[in-house]
């Protein structure tokens, strides 16, 4: 079933279902308003110089941004389509399309979008994980091993280590292991740690399951760095953690499928 969310929608179920398995907050209650006040605040913003100029690519990006924080992947898809209308050239480096066509469950779609960055950027492996991610999705774990991209060039902590795991040579109790042996400041392993949990936990969630997924993906979503920083991938990484939690937590009475997980 493809993911159509009225505005806002995602939020409220947020909001709902803020509690984790333990009864704490993974990110407060409070910092989920401000957060959607914050993004309905810009999707406006964005709206009113799309009405003086309709051709406002930065207007298209920015409003983009705040659909897919507010879990309207519909309104971002269709923004940052609208982006590579006005400018095919952006085609290539778009990979926030193909996070929204992931959410929409358009996983080949999802998964060529991921390929053409590839091409543009050589060392992302962040980037070759959501490949992975969509051609599971689509195809199952032996395709999307085997479409793995390569990479030749070093990347950041610890998407070696990560991408090594997706590939199943590394298992994900290793990849901790090595995090704690390189001895990272405090600040710093925070936020390696950040990417550790997401990675870790959607890997788990395709592989095992939701519920061996969810305390890594809470821990991502309640990480001090993402929190802070606010970054488009903690963005995700929120969406993701509530979207997984509502699944496990919903009455199957209720029908439907809103969650980006089989």
């Amino acid at each position: 079933m493809k993911l159509e969310f009225r505005l806002f929608r995602l939020f409220f179920c947020l909001v709902g279902f803020a509690q984790s398995i333990q009864g704490q907050e993974a990110v407060p209650e409070v910092e989920l308003k401000e957060i959607q006040a914050r993004y309905s605040a810009q999707e406006n913003a964005a709206s009113l110089r799309l009405k003086t100029n309709a051709e406002d690519l930065s207007a298209y990006s920015a409003r983009g941004d705040a659909r897919l924080f507010l879990g309207n992947f519909e309104g971002a898809r269709k923004d940052y389509e609208k982006m590579i209308e006005l400018n095919p050239k952006l085609d290539v480096s778009h990979w926030r399309l193909g996070i929204a066509y992931y959410y929409l469950e358009e996983y080949d779609k999802a998964a060529r979008q991921f390929k053409i960055y590839h091409n543009y950027d050589q060392v992302d492996r962040e980037n070759g994980i959501w490949r992975f991610m969509s051609q599971y999705k689509a195809s199952g774990l032996k395709i999307a091993r085997k479409g793995l991209l390569k990479y030749e060039k070093d990347d950041r902590p610890p998407y070696p280590w990560l991408y090594e795991m997706f590939a199943g040579k590394l298992r994900p109790e290793e990849v901790f292991s090595v995090i704690e042996e390189k001895a990272f400041d405090d600040r710093y392993e925070t936020r390696v740690l950040f990417h550790a949990f997401l990675y870790v936990g959607i890997y788990l969630e395709l592989t095992e399951g939701r519920q061996k997924a969810l305390p890594y993906l809470r821990k991502a979503a309640a990480n001090a760095y993402g929190r802070a920083t606010g970054t488009y991938m903690w963005q995700v990484a929120r969406i993701h953690y509530f979207l997984s939690k509502e699944k496990i937590e919903r009455k199957p009475a209720t029908g439907g499928n809103i969650s980006p997980e089989n």
